[in-house]
């Protein structure tokens, strides 16, 4: 069972209990992207497992008529085994996609994954137009050549500014440079697209560029917030007629996930602790 500490966190362990948070998300008019929680599988019948479950994951949201999405990680269904394996699974998860009306995000691992996750969603989009995201992390160096590469791929595009400790090499580390490389990244987006531009952000200034860019450019986007983090301004986004959706884990590997939330910020346990007494 998931402490209730954990619990703002994560949709639950089950798929009957992630569905049900969807849905009550929805009804908020917040759509939830689905991730089951799993990552770094050297072994193939590992991947293989989480690969089955997003098929049938794709199946229970198609019967539901939720607006939800999934998002599977590169390592999770099989990158750590082999750039090809991972490509097969990605292909075959998202034409279930396809064939379900439904979508499926990429994340975004380390650096060294940037390649082969991005030639696979090139190849992919270009066979399966709309129905795959991919996400992409403006804190690396390369990253504008690779939304230079990417904009008029048929699939949607989530920018963050990423998480990963990368070297200096390859990557902005000073906050200011980072926020900088983002805003830039934002704005070629909403100036080369009229769709699919997702903006994967708490920060209310990036927020508001976002809103504004997509009203001056007439461009279709979504702010993308994680479950449990500044959830109060995802309801006043959507209530405001902004397409909010809120990324939500669920699964048995929910420690490792929640041990992350509080590694990046103190308060994320505050607020959950505030949640739980009720204040």
């Amino acid at each position: 069972m998931i402490p209730p500490i954990a619990r703002r966190f994560v949709a639950g362990e089950t798929v009957p209990e992630a569905l049900d948070h969807a849905r009550a998300y929805n009804d908020d008019d917040i759509a939830v992207i689905l991730n089951l929680l799993g990552e770094h599988y050297d072994d193939p019948a590992d991947a293989r497992a989480d690969v089955d479950a997003y098929l049938d994951l794709l199946d229970d949201v198609a019967r539901s008529e939720l607006d939800a999405s999934i998002s599977v990680k590169p390592s999770q269904i099989g990158l750590d085994v082999s750039a090809e394996l991972f490509e097969q699974h990605y292909r075959e998860i998202v034409a279930r996609a396809h064939e379900r009306d439904a979508f499926v995000w990429c994340d975004m691992e380390d650096a060294e994954t940037t390649d082969d996750t991005l030639d696979a969603f090139e190849s992919i989009a270009n066979e399966y137009p709309w129905s795959v995201g991919q996400c992409i992390q403006s804190n690396l160096k390369r990253t504008r050549e690779d939304l230079e590469r990417l904009v008029d791929v048929p699939g949607a595009i989530r920018v963050v500014k990423g998480a990963y400790d990368e070297p200096k090499s390859i990557a902005y580390t000073e906050k200011s440079r980072v926020n900088e490389a983002y805003r830039s990244d934002i704005e070629y987006l909403f100036e080369h697209r009229d769709r699919g531009v997702a903006v994967g952000s708490h920060d209310p200034e990036m927020i508001s560029l976002a809103n504004r860019l997509g009203s001056e450019y007439d461009t279709d986007h979504e702010i993308q917030m994680l479950m449990g983090v500044r959830e109060d301004a995802q309801r006043d986004l959507a209530r405001q007629g902004v397409d909010v959706t809120q990324y939500a884990p669920y699964g048995n590997k929910w420690l490792s996930y929640f041990y992350r939330r509080v590694r990046e910020r103190k308060e994320n346990v505050l607020f959950a602790l505030r949640a739980i007494v009720g204040r």
